[in-house]
């Protein structure tokens, strides 16, 4: 008796579509599998078989022999217990409609019969779709997560005898569709711009950054409203589009982090602690899961008190921040997970933070001071577009009850600069200035004479570097293109210088 279905594991954010052989012959009750089969693989063997026999099967006393194809790639995850049984119960006659071609089996199962929500569904259905499977059958729980994946037919069951019934034609189960339906953005934000008194240029810095998606650092004295202000940015952002929110599902679907297994419609905000590590920001484990660089894909990563961080844990930002992508490599695999963020960070001035505050004296020698700095390096710091220095708000600005502009509002002017761009960079392969390379600065940020010669004489009294120079043309083209202008003038470029002498103030 011989049987063979789908199921499938994930490689990163890749699922591969695994063939499970069911084999039951005459001989000694055992019970094998094979084909580089992980520990918790090998363990399904005893929750298939008490799941059997607790959903009121018997369990075949025969020689079983489960082989899972390609047998030269090694299977991870415990979401294949549902396509062994299903295999063995096929196998056994128990069930008994051929339908199989085009059927995929993800699950956990319990030891009483039921089916465990598990991780990472929505990639793995993404990829059996891709294959030309049509029917995906998966965890009750999981069926909001996998849902939104098109041309799929998902059969969520809450049990192996649900599964076992439904296949036989006993009972009937419509395919689960959820619509994407988009959200209004303002009510799922607890915070907003006009939160914010005071602080205009840090505002105006803030909406240069969303518009073109620059990182950007935040350099001033304790209660300035750095923290405050950057965590309003995702108000000003565009909102995700369908294929955004998918990439973004799929990456905390693997690790474990969906919250009520629903497609995220909001762009992500993290915000990890000084004292994490480099593991952590990057990714990894025995099997590597994101880090806070993908959990960040598609929205911010702030990194608040910047010099606090471990100085190494620091420099591999480097390589994610420049390819948008991450690489984790291990003896059994080699994975990439997407990494496309803005990342904003802050910091202060030094160690006691009023070094150059016109309100408190600051305590730190020179030489502390310079050591503090001295934890950010200037590659760091190159990658890095706008810098901006913020000082304490004044009192009046606390009290000034004129209407502050709201996140909708900068949100607009926003999503008119990246539509321009979205425009501009159709077949680029690019959504945003700031992923120009230097082929498109010479292309697309062109500029007036008079702009032209106020980079210079800039060029010449910063002694600006080549990455430097070419992060101001890219912030001057999202500073027109808020102004809806196609030439960059002198205006435009002079705002962009401003972000970019704080480095000659205090790391020169």
């Amino acid at each position: 008796m011989y049987s063979k279905i789908n199921t499938c594991v994930l490689h990163g954010l890749n699922g591969h579509i695994i063939e499970v052989e069911t084999d039951i012959s005459r001989g000694m009750p055992v019970f094998s599998i094979v084909g580089l089969p992980d520990a918790s693989i090998m363990e399904s063997k005893e929750r298939v078989r008490t799941a059997i026999k607790n959903s009121g099967i018997e369990f075949p006393l025969n020689r079983i022999t489960v082989n899972l194809a390609p047998a030269s790639l090694r299977k991870e995850g415990s979401q294949i217990d549902l396509a062994i049984a299903i295999g063995i119960l096929l196998a056994t006659g128990i069930i008994w409609i051929d339908t199989w071609e085009n059927t995929a089996f993800i699950g956990e199962l319990a030891l009483d019969g039921s089916i465990n929500v598990i991780e990472g569904v929505l990639p793995m259905v993404i990829s059996l779709r891709d294959t030309n499977i049509k029917r995906c059958i998966i965890p009750y729980e999981n069926k909001d997560e996998a849902s939104v994946v098109k041309d799929m037919d998902i059969i969520p069951v809450k049990n192996l005898r649900e599964a076992i019934d439904y296949l036989n034609g006993e009972i009937n189960i419509p395919p689960y569709k959820e619509e994407f339906n988009s959200l209004n953005i303002d009510e799922e934000y607890n915070m907003d711009f006009s939160d914010i008194k005071g602080q205009e240029g840090l505002k105006r810095a803030l909406e240069v950054a969303a518009a073109g998606s620059h990182n950007m650092l935040i350099l001033g004295p304790p209660g300035a409203g750095k923290t405050m202000a950057a965590r309003r940015l995702p108000t000003i952002l565009p909102q995700l589009s369908f294929e955004e929110a998918i990439e973004v599902t799929k990456i905390y679907s693997v690790a474990g982090l969906l919250k009520s297994n629903k497609l995220i419609q909001t762009r992500p905000f993290r915000d990890p602690h000084h004292t994490a590590s480099a593991t952590s920001l990057i990714g990894g484990g025995r099997i590597p899961k994101p880090g806070e660089v993908s959990l960040a894909h598609n929205g911010v990563l702030f990194l608040d008190e910047l010099p606090e961080f471990n100085k190494n844990v620091l420099e591999v930002l480097r390589q994610p921040m420049e390819d948008g992508f991450v690489t984790i490599s291990r003896i059994n695999a080699s994975l990439s997970y997407p990494a496309k963020f803005m990342m904003v960070a802050s910091m202060n001035p030094c160690p006691c933070g009023y070094y150059g505050d016109p309100y408190h004296e600051c305590s730190c020698s020179q030489i502390s001071i310079d050591r503090y700095l001295g934890k950010i390096s200037n590659p760091l710091l190159d990658r890095i577009d706008i810098h901006i220095e913020v000082l304490p708000v004044d009192y009046k600005d606390l009290k000034n009850n004129q209407k502050i502009e709201s996140s909708k509002e900068i949100r607009n002017r926003v999503n008119q600069a990246r539509k321009v761009q979205l425009n501009r960079y159709s077949k680029d392969n690019i959504y945003s200035n700031g992923q120009l390379n230097n082929k498109g600065i010479e292309k697309y940020c062109i500029l007036t004479k008079e702009a032209e010669s106020i980079l210079k004489m800039a060029f010449d009294k910063y002694r600006f570097s080549a990455r430097s120079y070419n992060k101001i043309l890219k912030i001057s083209r999202t500073i027109a293109d808020l102004d809806n202008e196609e030439i960059i003038s002198q205006m435009h470029i002079l705002e962009a210088i401003r972000y970019r002498t704080l480095d000659n103030k205090y790391w020169g």
